[in-house]
């Protein structure tokens, strides 16, 4: 099995050099990425990481894309301290890797980052954003915390369970069309299933031509043919976040 073909990964490009504009804080026993944005807000958005963790260069430039739309950023580590998964990992360790962090075992941290923004930072409204592992995580906390306003997971859909329709609040599912980890006929049974379960607002997208983890390029990891489509996506998502956080 080749690395294209591992669930959760992609190409990372040359984004190890990246350094976000926010700092790094400490959430009770959780370790977090913070960005400000450009002028005062009650409004505030949690960043959920990939398999790569919480200070994945990746991550942080999206975090710090979000911030700079007017909205305080936080990316905790879902993780809890334990190691994010590498490059050099191998794939037959990667089962029970993940076993021990599951996307649907994040309630807790989300419930302790969320009364931080409230009581810390004065937070009114809060939304989620998740890319891969991360929308996985989005996908479940879109079913389970009412507090979330609104959220957005980008290629990451929860699968082994028939309770994963009926959506508290509206949610925004970005995939590409040449993701090798989320098959069309997945997408298509999503989309069939909301309209069936969900009684909220949603949208599922499929970007045409786009691989997983496509949205988090930065420009210099950009094919030319690809970047209308991951403009597209970032211009969606902030659009959405927008949408039904700044009612």
């Amino acid at each position: 099995m080749s690395g294209k073909d591992l669930p959760f990964q992609y190409d990372i490009g040359r984004r190890s050099n990246y350094v976000g504009r926010g700092q790094e804080t400490q959430v009770e026993n959780i370790q977090a990425y913070i960005c400000q944005p450009p002028f005062p807000t009650d409004k505030a958005v949690i960043v959920v990481h990939d398999i790569y963790g919480w200070q994945f260069p990746d991550t942080r430039y999206m975090a710090d894309i979000i911030a700079a739309e007017g909205y305080l950023i936080i990316c905790p580590d879902f993780f809890l301290g334990k190691a994010p998964w590498t490059p050099d990992d191998r794939w037959k360790d990667f089962a029970d890797w993940l076993k021990h962090r599951d996307p649907m075992e994040v309630d807790k941290s989300a419930e302790i980052v969320m009364k931080c923004l409230k009581q810390q930072y004065n937070v009114k409204e809060i939304g989620i954003v998740g890319f891969s592992w991360g929308g996985m995580a989005v996908h479940h906390l879109m079913l389970t915390n009412p507090e979330l306003k609104t959220g957005v997971s980008a290629y990451g859909i929860i699968r082994d369970t028939e309770n994963r329709y009926n959506l508290l609040n509206p949610t925004f599912f970005i995939f590409g069309e040449k993701d090798h980890t989320i098959s069309e006929g997945q997408v298509t049974l999503l989309e069939q299933k909301l309209k069936e379960y969900c009684r909220v607002d949603y949208k599922v997208k499929v970007y045409p031509g786009q691989v997983h983890g496509f949205a988090q390029c930065k420009p210099e990891d950009m094919k030319p043919k690809d970047v209308p489509y991951i403009e597209e996506a970032r211009v969606d998502m902030l659009e959405w976040l927008n949408r039904y956080l700044l009612l």
